[in-house]
């Protein structure tokens, strides 16, 4: 059988309802990992799901506790063809955030996959079950057109954490280094840049997120009496963030921006078409850094949003200056930025301001790191050159996600290339109520996985041979 043949079996999997009743057992899962005592769900889903869905392929399986105690476990599977072969790692996490049912729009249920017309909702159709499951149906598509093989090792790395910060998952890659070990990481999360492009990524912004917080005193006190004698903490916090980034979202703070954006980059983004979907919010072209198209400021550029502002109730405002005031803010970063030095950088920057009162902490233990394969890397070109061929349109090239993932976890620790290929679009309503793929895209990406596949089993040995050469 040949290319085309991997290609068709990828769609037929889609046409005859295969791949949607795999979905529809997925989604039926309930893998809230934001939710307490999950722990029982999240394993199920690994244990009574994946690992049959994948020991008929020929994977060899191990669930792996989570080294941090009380979150989701792993699964870790490996399906050996060859020592003379590449070896591909691929990911994904069967985790989801909270599904409120309350908040779905009539007829929807987070937990049932309800199709209506190009619309397949449920939570984790988008994130992230419909996508690694649209890799596996592709991987098992290019076996059988190759009589039961693949041409390739591949190993399996699936966590239950993703999002509360891929707990554990750093550690478990330290840990089993040896058993994770491959030439090249292609998985596939986040949106394509629109519902009709396919769009392929090389890493990700880096995401870090503090709170700013100002504690003046016990209680409030009487507006009309005490205004204009008290410090007032929510005037003050709005002036501190003030001095961080302007009204047009500008950041002040060079300790906070990022190094100029690569020539490479650069070219990448030249053809880059951001907010082109009819449900995508309108793009505000005078908002962030002066100079940058919406391409450069989203995937190359830093942004720092106030994600949350607390100040007195503002549900039942009081006639009194309140006490205290918190803000949540947090900074999207590309390579090249010191994270580590953001929270000292912020430190010394308000107290030369004037702001010693307001105080600076993280949030999370865990960041999200930034990555970026460089663009001239040879299976960018190769994994471009495939999908273009699968699918007729040339597509996307993201030197990274304008959001955060784990990917420091396969590029720094694992040492690997790394090539994401995303099956959802921007307006899925990811982490929303009515999360949905959709369905012409879905088929489309079964096919382009095939197709990829196939070349790495085809090809594959000669771009790792070339690339291990320069």
């Amino acid at each position: 059988m040949s290319r085309r043949d991997a290609i068709a079996l990828a769609h037929q999997h889609f046409d005859d309802g295969g791949f949607l009743a795999v979905l529809r057992q997925a989604v039926g899962l309930p893998t809230e990992s934001q939710a307490p005592g999950q722990g029982p769900a999240l394993a199920a889903y690994l244990t009574g799901f994946v690992t049959p869905l994948v020991s008929r392929l020929g994977f060899a399986v191990r669930i792996l506790d989570n080294p941090k105690e009380g979150d989701g476990p792993f699964l870790i599977a490996t399906r050996h063809e060859g020592d003379d072969l590449p070896t591909l790692l691929t990911y994904g996490h069967g985790d989801t955030v909270r599904n409120y049912p309350e908040q779905w729009r009539a007829g929807l249920d987070p937990l049932e996959v309800v199709v209506e017309g190009e619309r397949w909702y449920g939570r984790g159709t988008a994130d992230n079950k419909g996508q690694h499951l649209i890799n596996l149906g592709a991987l098992e598509a290019a076996m059988k057109a190759r009589g039961g093989r693949l041409g390739f090792n591949v190993k399996l790395l699936i966590e239950m954490g993703e999002e509360t910060g891929s707990p554990g998952l750093r550690e478990v890659c330290r840990a089993e280094g040896q058993a994770l070990a491959a030439d090249l990481l292609i998985a596939s999360d986040g949106p394509r840049v629109s519902a009709e492009r396919p769009t392929m990524f090389l890493g990700s912004r880096g995401g870090y997120t503090f709170e700013l917080v100002v504690a003046l005193r016990e209680g409030g006190h009487h507006s009309g009496n005490w205004g204009g004698l008290l410090r007032n903490p929510g005037t003050v916090l709005a002036s501190a963030i003030a001095s961080l980034v302007d009204g047009q979202g500008r950041i002040l703070l060079d300790a906070l921006r990022p190094p100029p954006i690569p020539e490479g980059v650069r070219a990448a983004l030249s053809d880059i078409t951001v907010g082109g979907d009819p449900d995508a919010p309108a793009i505000d072209v005078d908002w962030g850094e002066p100079g940058l198209s919406p391409a450069e400021r989203v995937f190359g550029w830093n942004t720092l949003e106030v994600l949350a502002f607390k100040c007195g109730d503002p549900d039942g405002p009081q006639n009194a200056v309140p006490p205290s005031a918190k803000a949540t803010m947090q900074l999207r970063f590309v390579v090249g930025t010191d994270w580590q030095g953001i929270l000292p950088a912020i430190r010394r920057h308000l107290d030369e301001t004037g702001f010693p009162m307001v105080e600076v902490r993280a949030t999370r233990t865990e960041v999200f790191r930034a990555t970026r394969l460089p663009v001239e890397d040879p299976w960018v070109g190769w994994a471009l050159d495939s999908i273009e061929a699968s699918t007729g349109k040339r597509p996307a090239l993201l030197p990274n996600l304008g959001g955060s993932l784990p990917n420091d976890a396969f590029s720094e620790i694992l040492g690997l290339p790394t090539l994401w290929v995303p099956h959802s679009y921007p307006a899925c309503s990811q982490h929303a109520p009515d999360e949905h793929l959709l369905g012409p895209a879905t088929r489309e990406a079964l096919g382009l996985m095939a197709g990829l596949f196939w070349d790495l089993g085809e090809t594959g040995p000669d771009v790792l041979a070339r690339r291990r050469a320069a």
